[in-house]
């Protein structure tokens, strides 16, 4: 992926997930925002962005942070969001476990207080350790939490699913983690 296309990606997860007044934009339910409006907006901001290049960031970005609607002229930010939106996501029974990636100067308090959402919508957890090790890795050595999600789903804690592939909760009590061992 070019630089320019990365550095596209990241002012569209900025603005869509975090601050999308500042382009003029509101999010609809489930996140959406009209393309036009978006690449208007980042024209008025001083960073045109042609639909072009818009529609090469959803398609080539490696986490899939994006989607588009069945007709081609919305687009959101599949999750991460800080802003207030309704993804519009249902509740779904998880797998057995989940993994969430760290480094180990949170560990202590995570252990203590479980995973938080912290200023995000959900906790983000990773249905592979491949996964979570990447997500860990942005900080430094990751470490891998294996999350108890089945126990967690008996005892009433709700999942969703993200369009590409995150899963999504509110909080994970720390009696639903344990560290992988060879972290």
């Amino acid at each position: 992926m070019s630089k320019r296309i990365v550095t596209i990606s990241k002012f569209m997860s900025k603005y869509l997930r975090h601050e999308p007044e500042t382009l003029g934009l509101k999010l609809e339910p489930g996140g959406w925002v009209m393309i036009a409006d978006l690449l208007e907006g980042a024209g008025k901001l001083g960073f045109p962005i042609t639909e072009e290049e818009l529609l090469q960031v959803v398609a080539e970005n490696d986490k899939q942070r994006f989607a588009l609607d069945e007709t081609a002229t919305k687009i959101r930010a599949n999750q991460g969001h800080s802003t207030s939106v309704d993804l519009q996501l249902v509740e779904v029974e998880p797998p057995t476990e989940l993994y969430h990636g760290t480094v180990r100067k949170f560990l202590d308090a995570i252990l203590i207080e479980g995973l938080k959402k912290m200023d995000r919508h959900d906790v983000h957890l990773s249905k592979d350790v491949e996964t979570a090790a990447k997500v860990g890795e942005r900080r430094g050595k990751p470490v891998i939490l294996v999350v108890d999600s089945q126990g967690m789903a008996s005892d009433g804690y709700q999942f969703r699913l993200s369009e590409n592939g995150v899963w999504l909760t509110d909080h994970v009590p720390p009696m639903y983690l344990r560290l992988m061992e060879d972290s």
